[in-house]
């Protein structure tokens, strides 16, 4: 028992890796872990924040921008399963100056446990498929990211609250852009969604900076006959007021700093946090209002917030005090609540798969003219190696039949057929062979004195047999040449392809004004390819020419001491002066 436990655990702990490092899709050849972590070593929100639209803010710091579309479209956010496809809305993304804002609707944050999440991207031909209304919950009645510049401020969500005013655009706010506020009030629709009910619950968020401290500065007013609502900031201390009743003094704010302020109504208390934690509050509801409200100043203009506001959200429910929290500490410039990871790259495609992406028309026919260099000399190899193989089997087994006749008649083997089939088949020494004891029958029959075997006589025997050997060495060396050229010429046939590339890479780098490693770094990779696949197709063609060529003299050198063998034995068996049993036809 305890023997098949530490097998499944080690069977775990082999698959629960490859399970880790799945990948969500195979089109996409990056990936970067984000972590997400609410505990008391990141955000510590100390408590469940929910659904929460979380702020990547991606830099150069923490992602070099490379392989991703230049407007970020192939983004794709996963949960932590590879599995769940997280919505995302881009609120800016400039890989030029290397800065991007990406809003990613995560279901649940808690400070309980780290959670895991990837951003994918490298898909050129990935749609974009950011979409703000499904990356904030429908409890959001308005989303202002001031994104527009000098336009009316849009609205994210699907209710399309825009504002009734154009904005005044400011850069380089918390968030990317803001809104530069002092000039006029900014009116916001008196739309039913941002309607209010008698108790209904309500949530305001903004992010605001007050050029200098002034009293009874508005950053949010709505009034319908005798119920109002106000948030502001009086002598740099920010209140809420509901139908004249104001909150206690809480925790200031600083001229020319960021601050986050949030109001919370459950339909009993009203509560303001500054900076993502309550400053104050009022036991007091909500009273009914129609009416359009403004940002920066009441209706009449009285009231005037001077100053910079980026980032509101208005919501028909009461937020948790978890995520006004998230909200805060996760969207300054100093998050703590995101943490991002190495980028990796996808197994199936590595940087020799971007090579061979990048390699042009050209580049590929000259692969293409190696590959079928390439296989006709493989084809060579594995046959001659074959046939060199089975002739050398056969020339063994034959010469081991020759001698054990060495007492008879040298056509003893021929008359016999005790040599096999497959060896006579295979076995050059057999042809040599085949072709003196010919030589001699024909003599014989020609009425020549066989017992006694003149010196003209062998050297005419032994001359068929060096021309059976020649036709033998010819034979092995048929296609040989095929192997020499390819060790010469597919280099050169590589490097052709180099240069051709290399050229091209010059020439389209120069149309096209781009001189950046970027941009000729893969052309000149996808050249210099050529020039690998042509040493790849002839190095192994010049092992596989030497080895051949050992074989074949090898063969050669058994042929000619055969000859000599078999002459010397002629000449002594059947030679003049010597006494012989004449040959017998066959």
């Amino acid at each position: 028992m305890r023997r098949s436990l530490l097998l499944l655990l080690a069977l775990a702990s082999l698959l629960l890796p490859g399970l880790a490092q799945a990948w969500w899709q195979p089109d996409w050849a990056y990936r970067k872990p984000v972590t997400i972590d609410a505990g008391p070593q990141g955000g510590a929100i100390g408590g469940d924040a929910g659904r929460t639209p979380v702020l990547l803010r991606l830099h150069t710091g923490n992602f070099s921008f490379e392989g991703v579309s230049e407007t970020g479209a192939d983004l794709r956010f996963v949960a932590g399963d590879d599995k769940t496809v997280l919505n995302h809305q881009i609120e800016q993304f400039d890989p030029l100056l290397g800065i991007a804002l990406v809003w990613v609707d995560v279901p649940a944050v808690s400070a309980g446990a780290k959670q895991q999440l990837w951003m994918y991207y490298g898909n050129p031909k990935a749609p974009a498929s950011g979409n703000g209304q499904r990356s904030f919950d429908p409890d959001f009645t308005l989303v202002y990211h001031f994104a527009e510049g000098n336009a009316p401020a849009r609205d994210t969500t699907a209710y399309g609250n825009h504002s009734q005013t154009a904005v005044t655009s400011l850069d380089g706010t918390v968030i990317g852009k803001g809104a530069q506020l002092g000039a006029a009030a900014l009116a916001l629709p008196a739309s039913p969604s941002l309607a209010l009910q008698a108790g209904a619950p309500f949530a305001l968020s903004a992010w605001v900076r007050p050029d200098q401290l002034g009293p009874q500065q508005l950053v949010y007013a709505r009034r319908d006959s005798a119920g109002e609502l106000l948030v502001g900031i009086d002598q740099g201390v920010p209140f809420v007021q509901v139908n004249g009743r104001r909150s206690n003094p809480g925790q200031p704010v600083q001229a020319g700093q960021w601050s986050h302020l949030a109001v919370n109504a459950d339909g009993k208390t009203v509560t303001l946090f500054v900076a993502g934690r309550a400053a104050s509050s009022l036991e007091a509801a909500l009273p009914a209002m129609n009416t359009p409200a403004f940002i920066g100043a009441d209706s009449a203009g009285q009231g005037a917030f001077t100053g910079a506001i980026d980032e509101v959200r208005v919501s028909k429910v009461a937020r948790p005090a978890a995520l006004l929290l998230a909200d805060a500490v996760s969207q300054g410039a100093d998050s703590r609540l995101v943490v991002f990871g190495p980028d990796e790259q996808q197994a199936g495609k590595s940087h020799f798969g971007y090579i061979l992406a990048a390699m042009p028309l050209d580049a590929w026919i000259v692969v293409g003219v190696l590959g079928i260099m390439m296989a006709l000399s493989w084809a060579i190899m594995i046959g001659k190696g074959r046939n060199f193989g089975a002739v050398s089997r056969a020339n063994a087994a034959f010469m081991e039949h020759f001698r054990e006749a060495s007492g008879v008649s040298l056509d003893h083997l021929a008359k016999t057929e005790r040599v096999p089939a497959e060896v006579r088949e295979h076995s050059s020494l057999w042809r040599l062979y085949e072709v003196a004891v010919d030589e001699l029958h024909r003599r014989h029959q020609l009425g020549y004195d066989l017992n006694a075997v003149t010196d003209a006589t062998i050297s005419a025997i032994r001359a068929s047999m060096d021309g059976v050997m020649v036709r033998e060495n010819e034979r092995m060396a048929s296609r040989m040449n095929w192997l020499s050229t390819t060790i010469e010429g597919a280099p050169y046939v590589g490097l052709f392809g180099t240069v051709i590339g290399i050229m091209l890479v010059f020439v389209v780098a120069a149309m096209a004004g781009a001189v950046d490693i970027n941009s000729v770094a893969p052309g000149m990779a996808a050249a210099l390819l050529c020039t690998a696949a042509g040493l790849g197709v002839a190095i192994p063609a010049l092992f596989g020419y030497n080895w051949l060529a050992s074989r074949s003299d090898a063969i050669g050198a058994d042929m000619a001491v055969f000859v000599d063998e078999f002459a010397t034995r002629l000449a002594e068996e059947q030679g003049e002066g010597r006494r012989a049993p004449i040959l017998q036809r066959a």
